[in-house]
Order: C-alpha cells, then structure tokens, then sequence
C-alpha cells in the first residue's frame, strides 16, 4: 500500500508549469447566494460545491453532542496537517471543505490562506462538542451566543469562508422539533449580528438536516418569513442524506422525491453530507459513489452540489484516507472511486446575469399535532449579553454559586411557589411564550427568579440563601442599562433590545501574511482546466508517484 509521498511536490510542478499564481484568503473571489444557487462574485458564474468534510476525531452527525467533557481538534489550525491533507483533497476535485468544530481563539490565517491558494472554501459549523444547542433541553443563551458570535469573528476576514451552520441534525426524532424554534433564533442573531459588524455581506448562514421525518416541516419552518424579511430565515439549507447505497438509482434513493421537493426553495440546497456505507460491495472503504452522477447532472437545477463524509477514516468506518504512524496518507478504494466520478462530470453553469429568482419563501408549517411542535412566531428573544449584565447588577438578591448541577432544586421550588416568578425566564416554543430572561446564563436566570421570590417575601434575609447558593447585595444601574432594564420590564415578560457591538471573544492573533507555500493552486474544476487537471492525475498514476494505495 503506497501513500502520498510525493504529492506536494507534484501540486508544486503543477503551479509552475500552469503559470497560475496563488490567491490569499483576502482577494479569492467571494461565493454569493442569488435566489436558488451559489455563484462567483466577480463574473457570475454559478459554483457547485465538490465538497469533503475536513475534521479529525470529532462526530459531526449530531449537533447536540453537549458532554462538558468532550474534546475535538480544531482542523485548520495546524498549518503542518493542511499543508499534508490539502494536495490530497485537491487531487479529487474539491473546491470546499466542510469543518464542524473550530477554536475561535487560535489562529487559522496559514491554513485558509493554503485552501485559498488552491481555490478550496469552507462552510463552517458554529456548535462545538459540549456547547450547542441540544435537541432535548433547547437553549439560545449567553453562553451559546458569545460562542457563535466568536466563530463568526474569528473567519469573516477570510473571503473564502462561504458561511456557517447554526446547528446540524438538532432535530432527529419526533418530538425534538420545538428545538427548531431556537436554532433559528440562533440564524436571527447570528445574521444580524454579522450585519451589525458590517462583515462581509456574502456570508451566510444555515442550518444542516439529518434525513428525518419532519425534514419537509424543517426546510419550510428554516426558509418561511412570518415577520416579513429574511432576517430570521436561513440563506442556504444542508441536507445530510445516505440514502444511495452502493449501486442505487435515482428512484430507489428518493433522490427524485428530494429534487421535486425542493424545486421551489427559495435559498441554495446541497448535501452537507452524504456517502453512505451500508451494503457495499467490499464493504465500507469500497464506496463507488455512483450517486455523483446525478448529483452533477440531472439534479442541478435544484441542487448546488456536495460534500462527501468524510476526509479522515475514524471508528464510524466513513474516511477516504488514513494518516499513518509517519504522516503520510494512505486513500481507501472510494477515494478513487470518487476521484474517476468527478472527473467524468461536467454540470451546466448557469450566469447570474441569466438567471431572475422567481421562487418564494414558503408558507411556515401548522404548529400542533404530533408532527409539528413550535410556533413560527414569535422566536425566542435575542441573546444580548448586556442587559443580563444589568439585570443582576440591578437585583438585590444574588446567586453566588457556579455550581450549576445544584440549581435544578431552587428553580423547581421557586417556580413551584408561584409560576409569575419564573416569567421572565420562560421558554415554550409550542405556545410561543418567551421571557426577557430566557437567553442569560442560567446562574443569571436563578438570580432573576431568586429575586423575584425575595421581594415577594418582603425582602426577608432569610428568602435570600437557598443553602448559601444566594445573597443580598446593593443594586447598581451602569450607564446604559436604564433604558434595557426597563425595556425587558419588572416581571421580565417585555422586550429584548438587539445587542450592539463585537460580541464574541475570539483572540486570536493575526500574522502578518506571505504567499502559501508550499501548495499549488490547481485551475477550478468547473471554470477551467479540467482535461489539464485531470491528466495531471492519470500521469501521476502512471508514473507510480504513489498517489493512490495499491
């Protein structure tokens, strides 16, 4: 078996002998959404994606993966690794990478400025292990909003960065759609949060579906525009889907089904994942991806392309590459196979200038019943980190503990006295009913509540303890909290003021920036170059560089 052992030195040949220079992260055209496709910003021409999912030793299937504990590696830090991987992508055609966990306090300037140089984009999730928005106890607070907004702040300076997942597969079973209704707070707030940032304005966001039985309500619910505007919905939709399997067709995946569906979306829809496993021939490395022909052909009228689950081989047997104990990377059968079906495609690009959008948003689904649970208006409130801020600074009672495990017992007793009390903190996507209260942490939101209980008690020291999780302090008004405290009112049942100003907590550096050595940058596969690139490929096969395990 033969690993790449001398790929980047090939992709350097290639450079030289094509004449094209490499692009930096800061002048790559930009992919703009228009009506149903994706297209480049500077001539029009539409762009499919030819992705991979890019991140090593993290389960991207599922957002709601919220183990305190759980640890991931951020992909695009380690300039080593994609200087290793980059080629290697590059080699079966990919112009976009997926990545679902980033550390928005390092810096990633090397590796994106590698993938610009080689015409590769990225979608990027905004969720990481142990902080997203969980399918069974939905949230959009503090917390979650500092996270997403630090993300955002930390890659909206890279103009190959297309735009951002607000969660992936947040709702995979019946009664886990009332999450939908805080995800797409989550979309609200993170658009607007790039607009009030005046970042790039081709940057979007999105959200990405397991293949579930409310997939039709969740693309309706994520694109319909109960409050008039775009503002709360998506600006592309993610479809992970696996049902082609092996040599399937068209009729027996639902993939037609898939087509007539989507046929009047408003936005761009693109498999954020797909690459089954089950019941190939040769078993799970063995992937002919027989279903690339129809993605590119027959379905792009609808569909703006995929990205394949996924780069590195982990213990769920999806991975078109191993990296072996001495770095190098050794392709699984798929990896050629995908490799032979891209080369062989050739979908039809439409141009901007040629294209009018005439599809609108759809109607929002029924709330009620067993199929669909939230309300499509109102969502829940923004998360603005400044007036919980006022708020506890305002109150006179306080909870002092971090412990949050020990908190469940004071909400349920607070609440369980007399239910106004928790008002201000309320939640329920399925009669809409949300409190001003509800997207602070929930040290906050005890201290709220506990408040709420110590004036109802006449202010007694001892309504003020709850076993030492709570105490009296002097309430204090900073300088533009006035006007928000009074907005979210005495009971905690009136508006919440978007937030202004950079939010996130994004730290990392920004070094000064040379050319990306090191990595060619190939024509794009579908503007130029193909029969260049593609025997590119084939001499390299034949004179045994080791390009491919044999």
């Amino acid at each position: 078996m033969r690993a790449f052992s001398a790929l980047s030195h090939l992709a350097l040949g290639l450079a030289s002998l094509s004449g094209v220079l490499a692009a930096s992260y800061d002048d790559i055209t930009d992919i703009k959404v228009y009506g149903q496709h994706f297209f480049y910003t500077n001539n029009g021409s539409q762009f499919y994606m030819k992705g991979v999912a890019y991140q090593e030793n993290y389960n991207g299937n599922g957002s709601s993966n919220n183990d305190a504990n759980a640890q991931y590696t951020d992909p695009l830090s380690d300039a080593t690794k994609c200087k290793r991987d980059i080629p290697v992508m590059k080699a079966i055609f990919t112009n976009v990478i997926r990545v679902y966990a980033l550390d928005p306090t390092k810096n990633h300037d090397e590796c994106m400025e590698l993938l610009a140089a080689n015409d590769i984009y990225v979608v990027a999730d905004l969720s990481e292990p142990g902080n997203s928005i969980d399918s069974n106890d939905p949230k959009w607070n503090v917390g979650l909003y500092t996270r997403y907004t630090a993300v955002v702040d930390a890659m909206n300076k890279y103009k190959n960065v297309i735009g951002f997942f607000a969660g992936n597969e947040v709702v995979s079973a019946a009664n886990q759609t009332a999450a939908a209704a805080f995800v797409k707070a989550a979309v609200r707030d993170t658009k607007g949060y790039i607009k009030s940032q005046n970042y790039r304005s081709t940057l979007g966001v999105g959200y990405a579906t397991a293949d579930v039985p409310s997939r039709d309500e969740l693309a309706h619910y994520f694109a319909c525009e109960p409050e008039g505007g775009n503002t709360t919905s998506i600006d592309f939709w993610g479809y992970n889907v696996y049902s082609w399997c092996g040599d399937s067709t068209y009729e027996k995946s639902s993939y037609g089904e898939r087509v007539t569906f989507f046929q009047d979306y408003p936005v761009p829809v693109f498999f954020a994942e797909y690459g089954c496993i089950e019941g190939v021939d040769g078993g799970p490395t063995h992937r002919p991806f027989t279903e690339v022909a129809v993605l590119y052909g027959n379905m792009t009228a609808v569909f703006s392309g995929g990205i394949v689950y996924q780069y590195f081989m982990s213990e769920n047997n999806y991975g078109l590459v191993e990296v072996k104990d001495d770095n190098s990377v050794s392709p699984y059968p798929d990896y050629t196979s995908l490799s032979s079906q891209l080369a062989k495609v050739s979908p039809t690009i439409t141009a901007s200038s040629a294209y009018t959008p005439a599809n609108s948003a759809p109607a929002c689904p029924t709330a009620g019943g067993t199929t669909w649970a939230p309300k499509a208006s109102p969502l829940p409130p923004a998360v603005n980190p400044q007036l919980c801020t006022c708020e506890v600074a305002n109150l006179d009672c306080v909870v002092t503990s971090t412990d949050e495990s020990s908190y469940k017992n004071v909400f349920d007793y607070i609440c369980g006295t007399k239910s106004s009390y928790c008002d201000g903190i309320a939640a329920n996507a399925t009669s809409g009913v949300y409190g001003a209260l509800g997207g602070c942490s929930p040290q906050q939101q005890l201290a709220w509540v506990a408040n709420q209980f110590y004036q109802g008690s006449s202010n007694k020291a001892s309504a003020c303890d709850f076993n030492g999780l709570a105490k009296t302090q002097s309430p204090t008004t900073s300088s533009g909290c006035a006007a928000l405290i009074s907005a979210a009112g005495t009971d905690g049942k009136g508006s919440v003021p978007s937030p202004t100003g950079q939010q996130g907590t994004a730290a990392a550096s920004s070094s000064s920036k040379g050319a990306a050595a090191g990595i060619a940058t190939t024509p794009a596969f579908f503007n130029y170059g193909k029969a260049f690139f593609v025997a590119y490929v084939v001499t390299a096969l034949v004179s045994g560089v080791g390009m491919f395990m044999l």
